[in-house]
């Protein structure tokens, strides 16, 4: 199976890696300065489940030399478009394309792009960053992988990159559920990205705070309202999981976003918080909250493109 992965990241660095410890190999599609860096240094990670260094093959878009059977996306929702563009000549009639995306607002842009047949769901369940030397920095204890056919059929290609997986460290599931699975990452990220952004904040020094954790909770329920109306009810055990989580004034856990943030990046504003802004407006839903967030990032981006840090 030949496998290409946009990006060796935080997202496609930690799972490509691990595919490459366990035996499958994987060629990384990345930038001129990215391609160096690992040409010299190797892939690098830093994990409690092991750590992990190999030399890698990386090529940059225009060494791409045919279709491969599995294209990972693991980019930023606002590199998308240049995504699709980058990965063409790697997407052939029988090539199935793997998003790692946060959100759901990808999946219809990429239907439209490459045909429905050809889109597999998919989501990951990971605190990693990549450091200043370019290495994977794993952070917590989160390591799941899950995707499947939109239409719910059990497949030849996804039971065998199940397969791939299921050699590595990486706690993989192949669903035929993955939209609804897909949903209940949206409520739970755009209810951490948008409490850890808001406030600046970790979700344990929130939870310490006198309203904290009513805050976390009211925004969760809000966003689990929205997917019922989507026909994606969250369950009752994923919805006391994030519950929990919230009252833990110990958590470091914090979103990506947050940490986009704090690094002076751009964020994904608008593929997150804004898209559950919109679907709280179309389902008639009090979307105050979701205004306040939306807007607190967006003014964000307004100082950082007036390059006022």
């Amino acid at each position: 199976m030949r496998i290409i992965c946009l990006g060796a990241g935080a997202i496609g660095g930690y799972f490509g890696g691990r595919l490459i410890e366990g035996g499958q190999p994987v060629t990384f599609l990345v930038r001129e300065r990215r391609k160096r860096q690992l040409l010299s240094d190797g892939l690098r990670i830093k994990s409690q489940y092991g750590d992990f260094s190999s030399p890698v093959e990386a090529i940059m878009p225009d060494e791409i030399d045919g279709p491969a059977d599995i294209v990972f996306l693991t980019c930023k929702a606002y590199d998308l478009e240049p995504a699709m563009e980058i990965t063409g000549p790697a997407i052939g009639p029988d090539t199935a394309i793997l998003p790692l995306l946060n959100g759901i607002a990808h999946m219809e842009i990429l239907n439209e792009r490459f045909g429905k047949d050809r889109v597999l769901g998919g989501l990951a369940k990971i605190a990693a960053t990549m450091d200043s030397l370019g290495q994977i920095v794993h952070l917590n204890d989160w390591r799941f992988i899950k995707f499947g056919e939109q239409d719910g059929s059990d497949t030849e290609r996804v039971r065998a990159l199940k397969a791939v997986f299921d050699r590595t460290s990486v706690i993989a599931t192949a669903t035929p559920d993955i939209l609804h699975e897909m949903w209940s990452k949206v409520v739970h990220l755009s209810t951490v990205a948008g409490m850890t952004t808001l406030m600046r904040a970790s979700v344990g020094e929130i939870a310490s705070t006198p309203d904290g954790t009513a805050l976390f909770l009211d925004l969760l329920e809000k966003n689990a309202e929205i997917a019922r109306r989507e026909g994606f009810a969250p369950t009752e055990e994923f919805l006391s999981e994030y519950r929990d989580l919230f009252h833990d004034t110990t958590s470091t856990y914090t979103a990506s976003m947050l940490r986009d943030i704090e690094r002076h990046g751009p964020t994904e504003a608008d593929h997150i918080i804004g898209f559950m802004c919109r679907k709280a407006r179309e389902h008639g839903l009090d979307d105050r909250f979701h205004r306040i967030i939306y807007t607190h990032l967006k003014a964000y981006e307004e100082r950082r493109r007036a390059e006022r840090f």
